[in-house]
């Protein structure tokens, strides 16, 4: 055992299990008030991928914010503060913190704007071993508590029906609605936006805890989350990442271009290579590209920002995904949450020209997006981070008892509105299959 430079008591344990092991902490942690759960679910093709899970539990300090203004100064004041392991999340609607925006829709779940925490115990999950940090019990308590935790007794398991979900706009108000945006676009407002719906249900009783496990299992993605914040919950299947520091590298991995995976395998193949040859997709990829590589620009030392991997295709249960790999070097003098606020809100939710699309996307949408299409994440002591982008997502505030989802995706001039919205309806296959019992 050592004592870091944050008080923490830390210590390795080997793991026979590495799925029992999450499975078990998972549960022990549902206890608290405040816990953030990360799972990269065994993926390894992706480089820059460093934990197999990660888990912060309880809350020491906290910073919160339900107002935009000022949210990023105050995350770097924190950090300044504590020096110490932070996980939160950065609400979409920040834009307001980023430009002269604002956000007038209507928000069923209300999630914080804002909200980071410095855990009491922090898991670092590797595929043979786990290292526990705490600012509480033992590790080697902690560590022996969870390894007791019976699963298949789990309080966690759902014994209430699930609900469908109802659309927030029409079918036919969607495309009628898309047709307006490739309007803005042929007059020359803007090149792509992101134009999302909402799907809700009101009035509903869930087991998050167990509707994220079986959502977890059946998307199985590289930046899973669930985030607990009292009675507020996101369950998160997310395939994409929104920003990392690694050192003094800046790393993006935007997501621009979907189709769907089928059993036979020779189909399935087909599949991937008619979407890496999609002009349309290719086209909506390569401007969020030259989106994020501006974004990074503004922070990274001249000439060191460049595209490692273009229109790169990658499998998940679903759907396959093109994905684009952006780095830069973080300059000396940007401190990385201002690296964080500069790329924000991101390009592959946006659109381009950036502010224009998201005056357009407020204008169009029928529903603020809050934590969706924002991101959760964590800060390491050194100052060295990684967020994901909050899609493929559930969003319950237990309180109101109000469940929602939002998806969308790329409108380009080549777009047809019927084809968007049968995106739409893939990119919510695993949700819509969860609530339906498949």
């Amino acid at each position: 055992m050592t004592i870091t430079a944050t008080d923490r008591q830390t210590a390795i344990f080997p793991l026979l299990d590495v799925d029992l092991f999450k499975k078990q902490a998972f549960q022990w942690a549902a206890s608290f008030e405040v816990f953030c759960f990360l799972d990269n679910n065994g993926h390894t093709e992706n480089v820059y991928n460093s934990h197999e899970g990660l888990l912060a539990v309880g809350s020491e300090s906290y910073i919160l914010h339900t107002r935009p203004h000022g949210a990023f100064r105050d995350l770097q004041e924190f950090y300044e503060n504590k020096k110490d392991w932070l996980f939160g999340f950065l609400s979409y609607d920040l834009k307001n913190d980023t430009e002269a925006l604002a956000s007038q829709n209507f928000d069923g779940v209300v999630m914080p704007e804002m909200h980071f925490f410095q855990p009491t115990y922090v898991f670092d999950i590797q595929s043979d071993i786990v290292k526990i940090s705490s600012k509480g019990l033992s590790p080697e308590l902690v560590f022996k508590v969870i390894q007791n935790v019976d699963i298949s007794s789990s309080e966690l398991k759902n014994d209430r029906p699930l609900p469908s979900l109802q659309a927030r706009i029409s079918k036919e108000k969607y495309i009628e609605t898309v047709k307006k945006v490739k309007q803005n676009i042929q007059l020359g407002d803007i090149y792509e936006m992101n134009f999302c719906q909402e799907f809700y249900a009101q009035n509903v009783e869930i087991n998050p805890y167990s509707l994220f496990q079986k959502l977890n299992k059946k998307a199985n993605t590289p930046f899973a989350a669930f985030y607990k914040l009292k009675n507020r919950y996101l369950l998160c299947a997310s395939p994409e990442r929104f920003l990392k520091k690694e050192g003094r590298k800046l790393i993006s991995q935007p997501i621009k271009g979907t189709a769907p995976r089928n059993k036979n395998k020779s189909t399935d193949d087909a599949l991937k290579k008619e979407l890496y040859l999609s002009q349309k997709n290719r086209s909506e990829n390569v401007m969020i590209v030259d989106l994020v590589r501006n974004d990074l620009a503004r922070s990274c030392k001249a000439g060191t920002v460049k595209v490692e991997e273009l229109f790169g295709i990658y499998g998940f249960e679903k759907v396959w995904q093109m994905i684009s790999t952006v780095v830069g070097e973080l300059r000396e003098d940007v401190h990385f949450v201002e690296a964080i606020k500069r790329a924000f809100a991101m390009g592959s939710m946006t659109g381009a020209p950036k502010i224009r699309a998201m005056e357009l996307i407020e204008e169009y949408e029928q529903t603020k997006r809050g934590l969706y299409s924002g991101g959760v994440g964590y800060i390491t002591p050194e100052g060295d981070f990684d967020f994901n982008v909050i899609i493929r997502s559930l969003l319950y505030n237990e309180a109101e008892k109000y469940l929602s989802f939002q998806v969308g995706g790329a409108i380009v001039d080549a777009s047809d509105p019927e084809e968007e919205y049968e995106e739409c309806l893939l990119k919510g296959k695993n949700i819509s299959e969860v609530l339906s019992g498949l």
